[in-house]
């Protein structure tokens, strides 16, 4: 969940976006066909590339336009694409992570789709937050290209171990401490739970979902200002310090910056914790014990996720934009979300389609599916400088919230959000 950005490169992609002018307001279009054999360029993120590609493979042998997929590595690639703005040479086609999409949105660096999306007789169905980041002034510049979800992932061998009820996960935070508890007291290498306390995307991801459950929310609807001293992050920051400070939760969840966080949920030493949804395949790839799904909750109930991903637009400098749309709209489709990302074990950007064929086999899948239309994708266009990026002011407020003085880091890291969300 890291998704590390320098300052330098951020000031460098904002003039190169900049420089794209108003590219998103007057298409260049060539008049040509939607299927008309155009070559497409799209760009991705490595770790979007496989589910890039398996699109393209499924819509290159049933059209005659061909799309071309390049990945470059997570940390070259916002460089990668400043480079091509300021030189006016993006692809046609260029997927980003989602909380990326209101910046590159605002900077003109995708084309206006407003109206083709609009048109499209599922748009109400696709993911709404998703759509939303991808939206700028009332305008459409993106939509879903890859959906992952927060969920709470638990070892099923080991609530039964502890006399829990592996079919029965816990529905609020306080039933999820209750059963980290029972769990830890089975002693040895075994920990109740794990987090990421060292990272700030990590805790982006899991920790605010229980916060959206509860009622609450970390932000202003412009994502323009902070709103973490409240009661129900603070209620949420309690219950993870205290797991820790008791050592239910393991002793190296406090230093996790997020490379070993997957490592530590797939060695089986530990009960229950947040994280992706899409772990659920990898874990399993290799795990020697069943793994359950539950949605993230708040402290007396309630579920949400926090919807993660990429979202995918059109260069602003393309010159087969009708060609480029015809993709997109096919990616949207039942065809693609159903015989591409539901058969892969992806999750469909489309909400009537969380049950479908694929799905249906696996109670979980369909778990992680419903939670899309429940769940939020934060929004604010100076997003990574503000969460993401180590020395954040995000990363000095949870720190201190989890290990320090509580009150004082969520309140002064309130007033650092917002100076920083201002920017």
């Amino acid at each position: 969940m890291k998704r590390l950005l320098s300052g330098t490169v951020a000031a460098t992609l904002l003039l190169a976006l900049g420089a794209c002018g108003d590219s998103a307001d007057s298409p260049a279009a060539t008049g040509e066909a939607a299927d008309s054999g155009a070559t497409l360029t799209l760009w991705t993120r490595a770790a979007t590339e496989s589910v890039s590609k398996a699109y393209a493979a499924a819509y290159n042998a049933t059209h005659k336009n061909q799309v071309q997929v390049t990945a470059y590595p997570n940390e070259e690639y916002p460089a990668k694409l400043a480079s091509a703005a300021g030189a006016k040479a993006l692809p046609d086609l260029f997927a980003s992570d989602v909380v990326f999409a209101p910046q590159y949105a605002s900077q003109g660096l995708w084309l206006d789709i407003t109206d083709k999306f609009n048109a499209l007789p599922m748009k109400d169905k696709v993911a709404p937050a998703h759509v939303r980041n991808g939206t700028w002034n009332k305008k459409n510049y993106a939509v879903p290209h890859t959906i992952d979800m927060s969920v709470m992932l638990y070892n099923k061998d080991l609530f039964t171990k502890a006399g829990l009820d592996p079919e029965k996960p816990p529905a609020s935070l306080t039933e999820f401490a209750a059963a980290a508890r029972a769990i830890d007291k089975l002693g040895g290498d075994i920990n109740g739970t794990y987090f990421g306390g060292n990272c700030g995307g990590c805790n982006v991801f899991t920790l605010w979902p229980s916060v959206w459950a509860a009622g609450g929310d970390v932000m202003n609807a412009e994502g323009t200002a902070s709103t973490i001293d409240s009661k129900e992050m603070s209620e949420v920051f309690a219950l993870y310090r205290k797991l820790y400070d008791e050592g239910v939760a393991a002793p190296a969840s406090k230093d996790e910056a997020g490379p070993t966080w997957l490592g530590a949920l797939q060695s089986g030493k530990i009960g229950i914790a947040p994280a992706p949804s899409a772990w659920l395949g990898i874990i399993e790839e290799k795990a020697t014990f069943k793994v359950g799904i539950a949605p993230i909750s708040g402290i007396n109930g309630g579920e949400s996720t926090f919807v993660g991903g990429d979202s995918i637009g059109i260069g602003a400098t393309s010159k087969h934009a009708a060609a480029a749309w015809d993709f997109l709209a096919w990616t949207l489709g039942d065809e693609a979300q159903v015989e591409v990302v539901a058969k892969g074990k992806g999750v469909p950007t489309r909400t009537d389609l969380a049950s479908n064929k694929y799905s249906s086999a696996d109670p979980r899948i369909v778990t992680i599916n419903n939670l899309m239309g429940k769940g939020k994708t934060p929004y604010a266009k100076n997003f990574n400088a503000t969460y993401n990026d180590p020395q954040s002011p995000w990363n000095t407020a949870f720190r201190g919230a989890l290990f320090g003085d509580a009150q004082k880091s969520l309140g002064d890291g309130a007033a650092a959000l917002t100076a920083s969300l201002k920017k």
